[in-house]
């Protein structure tokens, strides 16, 4: 494990030399974005604000908890990343179009996105840490440049242009070599699963949120594709 400073927007080549379980820590614009933002931009063909290859190549997955103190000025005091798997069938194409050097978000995405995607574009997919931690990053925050799209999405759906420092710690769950560090971990627990679910009663399954006791339905289990793009 390494420990890396990138400032943004990132290079190709620092981008390239980070590995799975590396940690980084981010300065510079990082711009939000979630499925409203994508639909927007992808599906409705609105033109995006800015070039993020120049000016902001790192997306985060986040609603960040901010306000808007004043007309057109913005606070945030916490921000967290959700879970990434929900926007696969998006993401592929944002890289490509905008030059993304680095998404981040939490939970992973299919391994086939690191493999087939970026490991041609240059590309790592940072995970935030753990849970609880949103007032840790927001500390990362210097100031809001802009919203963009607020009426038409919604302040927390819009997409936010941040001001970063001494932003994370992120750990590289995806790199540009296509391995994937979530891949790795959940290897080891599915076996696990099916063990610990059919020891559960279906009443307690449910509650949950899970269909039955076969780990081809369930949703936690990262290798059951099917539910993961359900």
């Amino acid at each position: 494990m390494k420990i890396h400073r990138l400032a943004i927007p990132l290079a190709e080549q620092a981008v390239r030399r980070l590995r799975v379980g590396d940690v980084v820590f981010l300065e510079g614009k990082v711009h939000t974005g979630r499925a409203l933002v994508y639909q927007h931009v992808l599906e409705q063909g609105h033109e995006m604000p800015l070039d993020p290859a120049r000016v902001s190549n790192v997306q985060m997955h986040a609603a960040p908890a901010g306000q808007e103190e004043s007309p057109g000025r913005y606070r945030i005091s916490s921000i967290q990343a959700t879970a990434s798997f929900r926007y696969g069938r998006w993401v592929p194409e944002y890289v490509r179009r905008f030059g993304i050097r680095a998404v981040i978000g939490k939970g992973g995405m299919d391994a086939a996105i690191y493999r087939d995607v970026f490991a041609r574009t240059g590309t790592v997919f940072l995970t935030t840490v753990g849970y609880g931690v949103a007032a840790l990053y927001g500390r990362g925050v210097r100031g809001v440049d802009a919203v963009y799209w607020k009426d038409e999405l919604g302040l927390p759906e819009a997409m936010w242009l941040i001001d970063t420092h001494d932003f994370g710690p992120f750990i590289v769950d995806g790199d540009c070599t296509g391995a994937s560090l979530a891949e790795q971990a959940i290897d080891r627990i599915n076996p696990r699963f099916e063990h610990a679910y059919r020891s559960l009663a279906p009443h307690v399954l449910k509650r949950m949120g899970e269909i039955d006791q076969s780990l081809e339905q369930e949703v936690i289990a990262g290798n059951a594709g099917r539910a993961r793009d359900r």
